[in-house]
């Protein structure tokens, strides 16, 4: 990953984010913190690395919303379970929820599925996306700039920690839920 954006820059970010936000789990807390490693370094600047991982998370996320939208992804028993559990959430928090969940790791990939699914108005859901990604971008993309030259150091041990984290969320939405 961190080859990706070196090579290519902005772009690079861009292309990685695409694909973390249509529900392909690559960690973009690592893509980030790199980013901010490269604007440490002068390779692009903050305004631009958080511009191309916003519009980036916003394709994807564009992407798996229309997934959601065609109701194909039901046809998936873990992916049905795992709908179930964001549509209550969104019955009951309403579109907050999509911005709430941007700013959490694994789930920020996972809520546009719901979102489609449930046809959350698609002005609201681009708006809320927007925000919740440029927020998610900026924090780590200033932790990567803050880290600057101890990235190698620390960016195995956070991604490790990020990922743990991710995958204990991921393993708490499946996990189906007693009666109440």
């Amino acid at each position: 990953m961190t080859d990706v954006i070196e090579q290519f820059g902005a772009l690079g970010v861009f292309l990685l984010m695409v694909p973390e936000s249509a529900c392909i789990p690559i960690p973009s807390e690592i893509t980030l913190m790199f980013s901010g490693f490269a604007v440490h370094q002068g390779w692009m600047s903050l305004p631009l690395a958080v511009l191309a991982a916003t519009a980036g998370n916003l394709v994807g996320s564009l992407l798996a919303y229309g997934l959601g939208a065609s109701r194909l992804v039901e046809r998936v028993p873990v992916a049905r379970v795992a709908l179930q559990r964001w549509d209550g959430l969104l019955a009951r928090q309403g579109t907050r929820a999509v911005f709430v969940a941007r700013l959490m790791p694994l789930a920020r990939t996972f809520v546009s599925l719901p979102a489609g699914a449930r046809r959350v108005s698609l002005g609201a859901f681009v708006g809320l996306t927007v925000a919740g990604c440029a927020i998610w971008a900026l924090a780590l993309i200033t932790t990567g700039v803050l880290v600057g030259t101890a990235w190698v150091a620390v960016s195995s041990v956070v991604g490790r920690v990020l990922l743990a984290l991710g995958l204990l969320v991921l393993a708490l939405t499946l996990v189906p839920r007693g009666p109440r």
